[in-house]
């Protein structure tokens, strides 16, 4: 089994905007756009891994924390095709171009999602985190795009561990992003987790402004909570 992350970051949302999957150091992709939004990062990163095993046989476990994706793929995509490619109110799908792509490269693959928490130390999500936000950051500052090694010989002489782990020397050099660019990021992350495109979906959107001191705050609390952002929020409900 083929055990990956995989995860898209946006600068804004829509703005910079990079995705990446990560197996290990060795095995890792990265790219991205000038400007996009943090969902197209999230299935652009799941398609390119798809795209990049296509050769194997293997067994894919993709985790991921985007909620969008996976009710995407496994609960929405065949109902938005047989309509045409729109929703159950009429209007078409959002990001239907990746979507299309996404159907075609699942196609006869033997794969599954596991959810986790994004933001919440999971090592090999971190890593792809780290790995699409420094694409977004390199975008926004005119930097080169760093782009990983991609699926090479190195990938398949050591199976996926999900025990992959984000090495300091690592970090260094994929340029992360500078503190006020990963609070952005992580404001966009917050307010995708609830945007759902299926009105049918059980869930409600809430948007909370924040001043620069706020968030700064909220970030602060969080920390010392040993919490996530979003964690620490609704530990307040």
């Amino acid at each position: 089994m083929i055990i990956a992350a995989a995860d898209g970051s946006a600068l804004g949302n829509p703005g910079p905007a990079g995705w990446a999957w990560y197996v290990d150091e060795e095995c890792w992709a990265a790219g991205g756009w000038k400007r996009a939004t943090n969902n197209q990062g999230e299935l652009k990163a799941v398609l390119e891994l798809f795209r990049a095993t296509a050769h194997l046989d293997d067994e894919l476990l993709v985790q991921c924390d985007s909620q969008y994706v996976i009710n995407c793929i496994t609960k929405w995509m065949a109902g938005w095709k047989r309509k045409g490619w729109r929703r159950a109110d009429g209007k078409p799908v959002l990001n239907r171009d990746l979507l299309e792509e996404l159907d075609e490269a699942i196609a006869g693959r033997r794969y599954r999602f596991e959810w986790v928490r994004g933001h919440a130390g999971h090592p090999a999500n971190e890593a792809a985190d780290l790995r699409a936000r420094a694409v977004a950051t390199a975008y926004q500052q005119g930097l080169a795009i760093p782009a990983g090694p991609g699926w090479t010989g190195g990938c398949e002489e050591a199976p996926a561990s999900p025990e992959a782990s984000v090495s300091p020397e690592a970090a260094v050099s994929l340029a992360a992003p500078s503190p006020v660019a990963a609070a952005a990021d992580d404001r966009a992350d917050d307010a995708t987790l609830f945007d759902f495109d299926d009105p049918a979906a059980d869930w409600l959107t809430m948007t909370l402004e924040l001043t620069t001191e706020e968030h700064t705050r909220l970030l602060e609390r969080a920390r010392e909570a040993g919490r996530s952002p979003e964690e620490f929020l609704r530990g307040l409900i």
